[in-house]
């Protein structure tokens, strides 16, 4: 019986590849999916949706993937860098709005050492001392980890983007490695990160094979926070004229996610509100516990562009809290003011 599979997989947190293939090809058992998903997601956080403010501070990189909008070979991107100074009055605003987490992403910056990057942590632990400290800047060495942990972050994000490494080398260049990148993974992990990993659903070449490959390595990485969101193209990349991830897949596959890791911290991504009004309200529905508005200065928003069309505008803006937390009312949860650590507790 279909509700037995949904069933094993929320009591099992796991199934075989075939059971996993059977779930992710056909939207037949999505209600069932979905509302075993909210219960579990209820029973671990309750209805607490737990906010982060996102400071997107560079979109220099040195890295070409072919599906990045902010990739080193594109000549029209309008590249900017953040100050210290800058990142430190986003976060001072966003303390003010009610976040205690902020997320510093940025693109692979040769610019940003050790050093800076560390002072810039520093600083902002010395500020807000009550919050917890994201990063998301890519593969760096141990000893690059292991400083920054020190300075003060205290999560760190790096999408895994696909388990499979011959899909890997078809969305890189030969430069970057999936085995180097899931290495990363292990090694935040070993310095004491809380560590989020993740992948893109519907990026091209993916096959359900890839997906099921995806899950099994989370299975043996066991993170804390999973982001995933669907595939957007970009008209400066190689992968121009590939389509968009679906939307109904990537509610199918956080609905899984929250069934095999009950206690993860899993976001409803700006990719969701992108290619639907309400994806990240769906979202919610289907398990996800995160949303991370924009903290960013408001006239490099859109100079963040990993893919076209992202929403940068008032709602997705940290400024208009008031206005994201009706539309997570609206989907039956609470935005919460708190560091929103993960909870390990089954």
């Amino acid at each position: 019986m279909t509700e037995n599979l949904v069933e094993r997989l929320a009591e099992t947190r796991s199934l075989t590849d075939e059971q996993f293939r059977t779930l992710l090809t056909t939207d037949r058992w999505d209600a069932d999916l979905f509302a075993a998903a909210d219960r579990v997601r209820r029973a671990q956080y309750g209805t607490d949706v737990f906010i982060r403010g996102l400071i997107e501070f560079t979109n220099y990189c040195k890295n070409d993937c072919y599906y990045c909008g902010i990739r080193h070979g594109n000549r029209k991107a309008a590249r900017y860098r953040l100050t210290q100074e800058q990142i430190l009055a986003c976060c001072a605003e966003g303390y003010a709005l009610g976040f205690r987490t902020f997320v510093l992403q940025g693109g692979e910056d040769p610019y940003f050492t050790d050093d800076r990057l560390c002072a810039i942590v520093a600083a902002i632990r010395r500020n807000h001392p009550d919050c917890a400290i994201t990063l998301s800047v890519g593969e760096r060495s141990h000893e690059s980890y292991r400083r920054l942990f020190e300075a003060g972050a205290n999560r760190y994000l790096l999408r895994h983007e696909t388990a499979d490494p011959a899909h890997y080398s078809r969305l890189h260049p030969a430069n970057l490695r999936a085995e180097n990148r899931q290495a990363c993974l292990f090694d935040l992990k070993s310095i004491g990160y809380q560590v989020g990993a993740g992948f893109m659903v519907g990026s091209p070449y993916q096959t359900t094979d890839n997906l099921i490959a995806d899950l099994r390595f989370l299975e043996k990485l066991q993170p804390d926070m999973i982001g995933i969101g669907p595939y957007i193209t970009h008209a400066e990349t190689p992968f121009a004229g590939q389509k968009n991830g679906s939307l109904e897949l990537t509610l199918r596959l956080l609905a899984i996610l929250r069934l095999m890791f009950p206690y993860v911290l899993l976001p409803a991504t700006t990719a969701l509100g992108t290619i639907h009004p309400e994806g990240r309200e769906l979202g919610l529905k289907a398990g996800a516990n995160v949303v991370m508005p924009n903290l960013s200065p408001t006239d490099v928003r859109a100079l963040y562009a990993l893919y076209e069309n992202k929403i940068c505008t008032g709602e997705e803006a940290a400024q208009c809290i008031g206005c994201l937390r009706r539309r997570v009312e609206s989907a039956g949860y609470r935005i919460v003011t708190a560091r929103g650590d993960v909870k390990r507790t089954n």
